[in-house]
């Protein structure tokens, strides 16, 4: 499920939609990792919400700077505290 029109462009965009998907304000049930990957159709680059079988839940685009400089904080998480 990637929405055309939902795309992170910002590492600060990357951090709220993280965060979000931290604290359950998605409401995704089941949801175990969150990953940068790219689409094998045409290369497009997406931050990817994973379920306990590695099953896409939710999808939002990337662009290039985000998806080549925000995966330390995809890997590690968001640092600040709430």
């Amino acid at each position: 499920m990637i929405n055309d029109n939902d795309v992170i462009e910002t590492l600060d965009e990357l951090e709220v939609f993280l965060r979000a998907v931290e604290t359950g304000v998605l409401g995704l049930a089941n949801v175990e990792g969150v990953a940068l990957a790219t689409n094998n159709a045409n290369g497009r680059p997406f931050v990817a919400v994973l379920d306990d079988k590695q099953q896409l839940l939710l999808g939002r685009w990337v662009s290039q700077d985000v998806y080549e400089n925000g995966k330390d904080m995809v890997r590690y998480g968001t640092k600040k505290v709430h």
